[in-house]
């Protein structure tokens, strides 16, 4: 019988193709089986490569995410501005600019100043609700995925103010309601981002990198929001902005991932050093612990943070929302003109924030002042203000496992102590046992027991033999 060489080669390759796809088996969770060095099979995780990679000339991987992130927290302050300055032309009477003639406008709106303070505050009414619900979300969800959903969402919202404007205020401030409650969660989220992408010692930089974007948000969107006003009228704002938002989101859900060990291309000397410096696995566990309320409610360096917060935040949301309606009410200004001066103060803090956190990590780092000093320092001062942790913030010992009460060590050394230390009232029938020499009750009537003097060191016994030949019968050895 004759062999057509191609057909031999055929035979051969789809064989070969056999072995190399049982080797290369491709599993369901993303993992392939390899080879070892010593030809020990052994199971390898893949890891999809991403279709947009960012490597910003070798940036570290950690520091493109606060740049990102900081452009998201500009863009989600710049919509918060949007309104502020274009409010003002909504509701009173300007002037823009058409054919390179000057032509006063009438206002579209007429709100007064209630209703106007009403579409204002609406967005804190769904923003303070978001806050706390936001951390959980954020340990149920991916971080970086939620942040990425608050400032889309809003972005999208944004473009529908212009529609709902037209047919009531009340659609504004339904609108401005959900734009809170979706920003709301942007903070939350972005501390969840840093608590698996920040370093301890670097935790300050990467944070105000991130935060500055909230600065650089209002002082870029004021003057821009005043010239589009003038020049392309209010509701262009909300659609400039809007598509700043989405443009934002498509690549930051390219870029961003969870956690180090979910990134692709981090190097690995990256990552070790991030996981090695946080102290957790590569994986992340999270242990689940019950929250401590009562203490948490009655520290006095808690409600120390809440009032240095809430004194700035009401400060910045006063400049960002009332400003442009001052200039443009008490000094006359035109719209554009207004958006330059209101930025002036975000300017200021755009550039010392950033500046704060480098300071602040040098004189942790170098052990010039301690965490406390530093965050009193930093913050002019702090009526009860710690930089430490807490001791009510530190992990439960007791889990599901342990018992009651006790746990498993405790348990263990008080059964122990019980038998080595029973007297009168001892530990039942072992208190009034025998004496084994024959000596009646043990320890002379109420002494500490007999089970006290045993010796305690530990003998050797032999088990008993099992094999068939040498401990069995007759029969046992002819089989």
């Amino acid at each position: 019988m004759e062999v057509r060489p191609d057909r031999f080669k055929a035979v051969a390759a789809k064989t070969l193709g056999k072995i190399y796809g049982a080797i290369e088996k491709k599993q369901e969770n993303g993992e392939t089986i390899e080879l070892s060095a010593e030809g020990r099979p052994e199971l390898v995780e893949e890891k999809e490569m991403p279709v947009v990679d960012c490597t910003c000339f070798g940036l570290p991987r950690r520091y493109i995410i606060a740049i990102l992130s900081g452009i998201g927290f500009c863009i989600s302050f710049g919509i918060r501005c949007n309104l502020g300055v274009a409010i003002v032309s909504m509701v009173n009477s300007h002037t823009i600019f058409k054919d390179n003639k000057e032509v006063i406008v009438k206002a579209q709106f007429d709100w007064d100043p209630e209703t106007v303070g009403m579409i204002h505050g609406s967005f804190f009414w769904g923003y303070i609700v978001t806050q706390i619900p936001g951390g959980f979300i954020c340990q149920k969800f991916a971080a970086n995925r939620v942040f990425g959903f608050a400032i889309v969402a809003t972005s999208f919202l944004n473009m529908l103010i212009p529609t709902a404007a037209r047919m009531h205020f009340g659609c504004v401030i339904i609108v401005r309601i959900f734009q809170g409650l979706v920003e709301g969660v942007s903070y939350p989220a972005c501390h969840g981002i840093w608590a698996k992408w920040a370093p301890p010692l670097e935790r300050s930089r990467l944070a105000t990198t991130a935060f500055c974007g909230s600065y650089a948000g209002a002082v870029i969107a004021m003057p821009l929001a005043g010239i589009l006003v003038q020049y392309s009228g209010w509701s262009s704002v909300f659609y400039v902005y809007g598509s700043f938002g989405v443009m934002w989101y498509c690549f930051w859900i390219l870029v961003s991932y969870e956690s180090p060990a979910a990134h692709p291309t981090i190097t690995e000397e990256e990552r070790k050093y991030i996981e090695e410096s946080i102290g957790e696995s590569a994986q992340f566990t999270v242990t689940k612990f019950n929250t401590p309320w009562r203490a948490f409610f009655t520290s006095m360096p808690v409600y120390a943070i809440i009032v240095a917060n809430f004194c700035r935040s009401w400060t910045f949301y006063l400049l960002l929302i009332s400003q442009p309606a001052y200039f443009e009410e008490v000094f006359g200004f035109e719209i554009s003109k207004v958006g330059i001066v209101s930025a002036l103060p975000h300017l200021v803090m755009t550039i010392i924030v950033p500046i704060g956190g480098q300071i602040a990590d040098y004189l942790r780092s170098n052990h010039i002042m301690t965490t406390t000093n530093v965050r009193k320092l930093m913050n002019c001062g702090g009526i009860f203000a710690s930089g430490e942790k807490q001791p009510w913030a530190e992990p439960e010992q007791l889990s599901d496992e342990k018992c009651g009460i006790l746990d498993e060590d405790e348990l263990a050394n008080e059964t122990e102590e019980l038998y080595r230390t029973s007297g009168g009232a001892g530990y039942g029938a072992t208190n009034q046992a025998l004496d084994p020499n024959g000596g009646g009750m043990a320890g002379g009537g109420g002494g500490g027991g007999w089970v006290s003097d045993w010796d305690k060191t530990e003998e050797y016994v032999q088990p008993a033999g099992t094999n068939n030949y040498l401990y069995g019968g007759e029969g046992d050895r002819e089989l």
